[in-house]
């Protein structure tokens, strides 16, 4: 660079002066050269910066955005609707947005972790910290974030902060039908119930998924279980509404239960999660003389009117076998139906036999797991060896157990002139003439309808009575083990009824934990007494929902049901 020569008067040279501006003139020369420097320098860090973002927004912005997208795909693709039988939505799915960051172009790690916490409090600062300095291209922050938290934090202008848009699964009914829908994670996978089981479905097909519920009555049996579980004092519940024509399921409650929404607040108590209804496996009881009246009939060994000594209790080896009531002349095997003799009950199946109770007992589907879809099925608890003993208390519904899908499916069967159906949850399944698996003959199913009807009206069951619909049924009271051994009045009740009884269309079971005795029911707490009542205030909130055309009187002919039951059933008093 060529320096301008510094213009002097003439006399001037050799002056103080002239030194003076000389010394001026390199000391500007000296500030020159540093500014020129110091410029250069942030020329140089200005390029590099420039550079950085033009990697990451240009070459690298593709790559971003393709990573994003496949995780929200392959986690939070869309969900297909759940909605019940009548088109009224039980699950959907709502747009939101999450917060994810590209390490590499955040520029200040504490700095912005320092902000995002205090706008979102709910986060840790040192996660976040460590996220944001772990260098990675994709890094989650939050998930489903409010519109107005989405817009406090883009208010941050933090770089490499970005948004992506996500669905979360809500559950507008909360607690009504946790059980069965089940729940999601939160990448929208499902993870229990119809969520689970219809995964792949869900996220693959536009198509709500129609199931076989029906939400006002699951309304009411939930409702109503509740009340009967606060009045009882019980530990909890259960109940099933289901059409014996198709083996539709119309309404299905397990209590307690939780909320689908906030699954993560249940806490380390997990009983909510556990469905009573397709899960547990009970002893049900005196339900099972059901079956073996229905098998006794069907074998052709005698009839109705067939007698019994039950006068004394049944020794079987070290074992007696009583009767709660017990009577003191001989039943026919109607009587011994409807006064849930088990007495009665283990001499019939005596004289059938192991085999051919053993045999039907598979018919009805009690050795394998029930086909309902749903992941959370049980697996029936059966005796390692199918001897007499156990040919005997299972006559009265001891020493096997079965979920109460499976007793609600095969008694759906017997009153169904015989016909069994396969239990669903969709309602989209389509049924033929000819579908099911027949279990007995048109005229054991007769019959036996004949002597539920008999118990609702006159027995144990009366509580369950309905005015103007033509209920039957049976109760079962089963005491629950206690380590190796029965504890007396622990009980689980149940009702199981179908109704009209002269061509039966719904079959309900109401089954109570360990329910307490009241005032209100004289210091007694069988199944007549909780799950009956219960039973029957749901069949009359639903039968007309479910446009059941009530009858002034029953159609069945009184005359007929007289010819069951001889003069000796006048005891049908106690309840």
């Amino acid at each position: 660079m060529t320096q301008k020569k510094l213009y002097v008067p003439q006399g001037f040279h050799g002056t103080a002066q002239w030194h003076e501006v000389r010394s001026l003139r390199q000391v500007l020369d000296v500030a020159k050269t540093r500014l020129l420097v110091v410029f250069g320098v942030f020329m140089l860090i200005f390029l590099v910066i420039t550079g950085r973002l033009v990697d990451v927004s240009l070459l690298r912005g593709d790559t971003q955005e393709n990573i994003a997208q496949t995780r929200s795909l392959r986690g939070t693709g869309f969900r297909a609707d759940i909605v019940d039988r009548n088109g009224e939505l039980l699950a959907t799915s709502l747009v939101t947005s999450s917060l994810y960051a590209n390490a590499q172009v955040v520029l200040d790690a504490k700095e912005a972790a320092q902000k995002l916490v205090d706008v979102l409090p709910e986060l840790n600062y040192d996660q976040v910290l460590q996220r944001l300095g772990s260098g990675k291209v994709f890094v989650w922050l939050a998930r489903h974030l409010t519109p107005q938290k989405q817009a406090e934090v883009m208010r941050l202008g933090i770089p490499g902060i970005y948004f992506q848009q996500d669905e979360r699964r809500v559950y507008p009914h909360g607690e009504l039908f946790s059980h069965i829908l089940g729940f999601t994670n939160i990448d929208n996978q499902g993870l229990s119930g119809i969520e689970k089981k219809f995964n792949e479905s869900l996220l693959s097909k536009g198509e709500s998924l129609r199931l076989s519920l029906d939400i006002r009555v699951q309304h009411v049996l939930r409702d109503e279980l509740l009340a009967g579980i606060e009045k009882f004092k019980a530990q909890g519940g259960a109940g099933i509404v289901m059409d014996v024509q198709t083996g539709e399921i119309i309404a299905t409650v397990s209590l307690p239960d939780f909320d689908p929404n906030q699954v993560g607040k249940i806490g380390p108590q997990k009983e909510a999660l556990f469905n009573r209804i397709t899960l547990g496996a009970y002893e049900m009881g005196s339900s099972f003389k059901i079956f073996n009246t229905a098998l006794y009939l069907e074998s052709g060994i005698s009839s109705l009117a067939t007698k019994f000594d039950v006068s004394g209790p049944l020794r079987v080896g070290r074992f007696k076998i009583t009767d709660f009531h017990p009577a003191h002349y001989p039943l026919t095997v109607a009587e011994i139906f409807t006064e849930s003799s088990n007495i009665g009950a283990a001499k019939m199946a005596m004289q059938m036999g192991s085999a051919l109770q053993k045999a039907f007992f598979e018919k009805l589907g009690f050795f394998r797991p029930s086909p309902l879809e749903l992941p959370e099925i049980g697996s029936p608890l059966l005796p390692k060896k199918w001897s007499e003993s156990t040919t005997i208390t299972t006559s009265y519904g001891y020493g096997i157990s079965i979920s109460p899908l499976q007793l609600v499916t095969a008694i759906a069967g017997i009153v169904n002139n015989g016909v069994m159906h396969q239990p669903t949850l969709v309602k989209a399944r389509d049924f033929k003439v000819g579908d099911g698996v027949r279990v007995v003959s048109e005229k054991t199913s007769e019959s036996m309808r004949k002597l539920m009807y008999m118990i609702v009206s006159q027995g144990r069951g009366k509580k369950a009575r309905v005015k103007g619909y033509e209920v039957g049924g049976k109760t079962g009271t089963a005491n629950q083990l206690s380590g190796r051994s029965y504890q007396k009045g622990t009980n689980m009740t149940s009702f199981v009824g179908a109704f009209p009884m002269s061509h039966p269309q719904y079959i309900v079971l109401i089954m109570v934990d360990r329910p307490q005795a009241i005032k209100e029911t004289y210091g007694f707490n069988a199944a007549g007494w909780n799950a009956a009542p219960i039973a029957g205030k749901v069949i009359g909130r639903i039968a007309p929902l479910l446009h059941v055309i009530p009858t002034s009187e029953g159609r069945m002919d009184p005359t007929e049901k007289s010819m069951l039951i001889p003069a000796s059933a006048s005891s049908m008093r106690r309840n």
